[in-house]
């Protein structure tokens, strides 16, 4: 399998997958037909086989998934066999609510650092963890082994710190800041605009209510 093969469309579908295989294993379900799985995502049993068979197939003809193992393979695929260290930037109530989130330690993501600019945050923690300033960046990176940055911040402060964090071996970025980011090609930058979505929402609904 060659990543690169891999369209955009399957690739968002995998934690769709991860999440409803790990719902059905709570409920005691050890094996699922794609017909069943369709049933349960909404998605079609033509679709699933051919995301699926980008990565193997995974499943026998008139035998269907082994949940467990499904989803054990898919969360190898997602790169969720291994713990990812990141830190947030930003303290403010987004930062906050992610630095509470627990559902990131189920899933291999471990917070092991917030960065603030305001002085009256510094010797404060979130869960234990503790509220730096961002002049720590630089030694804090140097020092320990984070993978992901989390940018919660103003959008004016996001160029300079995505330097910071590149320069410091930064290698992944999640953007909560409403810009675009300029970084090297062996960065990955995942957009996240919480407007966007909202907006999509809207025309949605507003478009069924003149459809009906």
């Amino acid at each position: 399998m060659e990543s690169d093969r891999i369209s955009k469309a399957v690739i968002k579908r995998l934690p769709r997958y991860y999440r409803y295989l790990g719902e059905l294993i709570e409920e005691g379900v050890e094996r699922i037909s794609s017909a069943e799985l369709s049933r349960i995502m909404h998605v079609t049993a033509s679709q699933i086989r051919q995301d699926l068979n980008n990565f193997g197939g995974f499943g026998q003809q008139g035998y269907g998934y082994n949940v467990n193992y499904l989803y054990d393979e898919i969360g190898k695929i997602l790169g969720l066999d291994s713990e990812h260290p990141m830190i947030i930037l930003g303290a403010g109530n987004l930062g906050h609510t992610l630095a509470n989130f627990r559902g990131f330690e189920k899933r291999s993501f471990r917070v092991i650092g917030i960065f603030d600019i305001d002085p009256r945050l510094a010797g404060q923690n979130v869960r234990g963890i503790p509220i730096m300033m961002i002049d720590r960046l630089p030694a804090f990176l140097k020092e320990n082994h984070a993978e992901i940055a989390i940018l919660t911040i103003p959008k004016d402060q996001a160029a300079s710190l995505t330097e910071i964090l590149v320069q410091n071996g930064i290698k992944a970025i999640w953007n909560f800041a409403h810009v675009d980011l300029e970084v090297p090609d062996d960065v990955i930058v995942e957009n996240v605009h919480l407007s966007d979505s909202l907006m999509t929402l809207s025309y949605n609904l507003t478009n069924t209510h003149r459809e009906g």
